[in-house]
């Protein structure tokens, strides 16, 4: 029964996580917008490292 609750928890967390993550991806998507619009390289790189960093935890939690 514990091993149950613990499955669980996990998955709730697991789902809480990838919310979490897909507003972050949402608020990145913006934020490189904004790079482009303005032509801030640095901002774009910045933006495009985040974007990719997000893109591996959401495949490594099969959230696509």
């Amino acid at each position: 029964m514990k091993q149950m609750i613990h499955i669980i928890r996990k998955a709730d967390v697991e789902k809480e996580y990838i919310h979490v993550l897909k507003l972050e991806l949402d608020y990145e998507l913006a934020s490189l917008f904004d790079a482009m619009q303005q032509q801030d390289d640095g901002e774009m790189k910045k933006s495009k490292k985040r974007l990719h960093e997000i893109h591996v935890e959401l495949e490594a939690l099969h959230a696509f």
